[in-house]
């Protein structure tokens, strides 16, 4: 397991620039994750970590070591990184056993026979070594690809869209599967994906990525409740943005109140020591940062539902029009066009300059 650090990294194909001034570290035996929508510059950015592309500007350091700079580049086969792709990219002319232990060099028969054990036991796969991947699901397949990318102990696993091929209930157990697994052999790891959920259920530390840049690097928790632009708080979560005015640099009021935040607002790019009193602000408001309240004055106008099982999203009409989200629990099954209380829920400010 190794630090891997990207500065000031760029990448480009003819004229299009496809990763501009890339930067992050992401510290040892931690698990991060590039989130972002198709085209952003993930993939590339992955591959340039690997050794398949080379780069333009910057530095990539693994453990401490440079392994890519301009003009230079150390060759894919001598970085210690694994690989696990998209389709898994299993042999299947091979037993499991086989596929694992492809990447031992170097060893004796019983030290290869050894770690091929230990890693099947790991990923739970213990009574399948004699079996050929096309008798694998989809599944037991990508943790034949984890334990074989694992064997040979390399400093950086990186991992490209690695639940995109199964199911929503599968991808999401075996996202947690593989967390467990990364943590268990203290590997650091770094995941390409444009599924928040699978981001935030495997990654650490999130990387949300817009036209070749990353918009934040953070925790999941700090990018849902404080993302630092509008696109995160776009791409990242549900929610609505309600319009609002200053009043100090820790308040904002909106319609359904004042809002007292742990944190200052924030107007666009700047931070709040250049709002003043009256400033226009658009405030975030989560699904749930409103919560239903039958003894609540204020009320709202119910216009869409979504049922989730123990919870209802509801989309609400405010009196002034505006649109706000809320997350209720489902034995509180309200009919559209019925109005209901509310109350404001939210600890904390995030607020963009008003467009």
């Amino acid at each position: 397991m190794a630090e891997l650090v990207l500065d000031s990294v760029s990448q480009s194909y003819a004229t299009r620039q496809i990763i501009a001034d890339l930067s992050f570290t992401l510290p040892e035996g931690a698990i991060g994750c590039l989130l972002g929508p198709s085209g952003c510059g993930k993939t590339t950015a992955l591959r340039c970590i690997s050794g398949f592309e080379p780069i333009q500007s910057g530095e990539i350091r693994i453990g401490g070591e440079v392994v890519s700079r301009p003009g230079w580049m150390l060759p894919a086969e001598k970085r210690r990184v694994g690989m696990v792709f998209q389709d898994y990219a299993l042999f299947p002319h091979l037993t499991v056993s086989d596929n694992v232990g492809f990447g031992l060099r170097g060893q004796s028969a019983a030290e290869k026979k050894a770690r091929i054990v230990e890693l099947l036991e790991l990923v739970g796969l213990a009574g399948h070594a004699g079996q050929y991947p096309h008798q694998l699901s989809g599944g037991q397949q990508q943790r034949v690809a984890l334990a074989r990318a694992l064997a040979p102990r390399p400093r950086l696993i990186l991992m490209d869209e690695p639940f995109s091929n199964l199911d929503v209930e599968l991808r999401e157990r075996l996202s947690l599967e593989v967390r467990d697994i990364l943590k268990r052999e203290a590997t650091t790891a770094l995941i390409v994906t444009h599924d928040q959920h699978e981001a935030f259920s495997l990654a650490d530390w999130v990387g949300v990525m817009h036209e070749g840049r990353i918009q934040q690097w953070d925790t999941p928790y700090n990018l849902y409740h404080e993302p630092v632009n509008r696109f995160v708080a776009d791409f990242v979560g549900q929610g609505a943005l309600l319009a609002g005015e200053v009043i100090n640099d820790h308040l904002v009021e909106i319609e359904l109140g004042v809002l007292n935040g742990r944190i200052p607002v924030e107007c666009g790019a700047d931070r709040c020591h250049e709002c003043v009193r009256g400033c226009q602000v658009d405030v975030l408001l989560r699904p749930d940062d409103i919560v239903h309240d039958d003894d609540s004055l204020l009320l709202a106008e119910i216009e869409n539902k979504a049922f989730r099982g123990a919870e209802f999203l509801y989309t609400l009409k405010l009196p002034s029009g505006q649109r706000a989200l809320s997350l209720v629990p489902s034995h509180h099954n309200h009919a559209i066009g019925e109005k209901i209380g509310i109350k404001l829920a939210a600890d904390h400010v995030v607020a963009f300059r008003r467009e």
